[in-house]
């Protein structure tokens, strides 16, 4: 469980990161809207782990490793962004967040249930 401090801190990434990917998104992935679902910080707050969704892009793993191989530049303009709130810039660990895709998966498992049809119970009355 974060505590206040983590989950705090954890916000002022999202917030800043989005802002980030908002203005520049389109110099690393073109044509692809990035979205910050969520951010998980280590109790130390030296490793911040964001989950990413992408829209537009359908190699969603291509999409992830090009923002891995900028993940430096973009810790660089976080440090600019939240230097004077923080004493260490964390290090920034990326991740696809696939609670969408697992959400319609089990929308689909829920569907196909429902039109199964159903067994009557088979109760024998003693």
């Amino acid at each position: 469980m974060e505590s206040k401090r983590q989950q705090k801190f954890a916000g002022v990434i999202q917030e800043d990161l989005a802002a980030i990917f908002q203005r520049e998104g389109m110099n690393y992935l073109p044509n692809t809207l990035v979205t910050i679902t969520k951010v998980r910080v280590t109790p130390d707050l030296a490793i911040a782990r964001i989950f990413l969704s992408f829209l537009g892009n359908p190699n969603v793993q291509t999409a992830l490793h090009t923002i891995k191989s900028h993940a430096s530049e973009i810790r660089y303009k976080l440090g600019a962004r939240i230097k004077d709130q923080v004493r260490i810039i964390p290090q920034l660990e990326f991740f696809v967040d696939d609670t969408s895709e697992y959400v319609e998966r089990m929308d689909k498992i829920f569907d196909k249930i429902s039109k199964e049809e159903r067994q009557p119970d088979t109760e024998e009355n003693l």
